[in-house]
């Protein structure tokens, strides 16, 4: 069997392949980008992070969530 992708391995450990999340709620964004629920509203407000309705429920795709996180300004270094 050939050896299973790094992005497609657990976080967990042991290699084993798990499902890949294609979206993710508010609770799920704000646990993995380590936001809170406040602050992504207000990214989603300004029209900074995309996110879509299903039905009452606000989601946000994978690949919004990394092209977000890609376009923060990087942090200057402390003088």
């Amino acid at each position: 069997m050939p050896p299973i992708p790094p992005e497609q391995q657990s976080p967990f450990g042991g290699g084993a392949p798990f499902l890949v999340k294609l979206a993710y709620s508010i609770e799920e964004t704000a646990r993995i980008t380590s936001l809170g629920r406040t602050a992504l509203y207000e990214e989603i407000r300004a029209g900074r992070l995309k996110s879509r309705k299903a039905g009452r429920r606000t989601i946000v795709l994978a690949d919004d969530i990394r092209a977000w996180l890609a376009s923060l300004p990087q942090a200057q270094p402390a003088a």
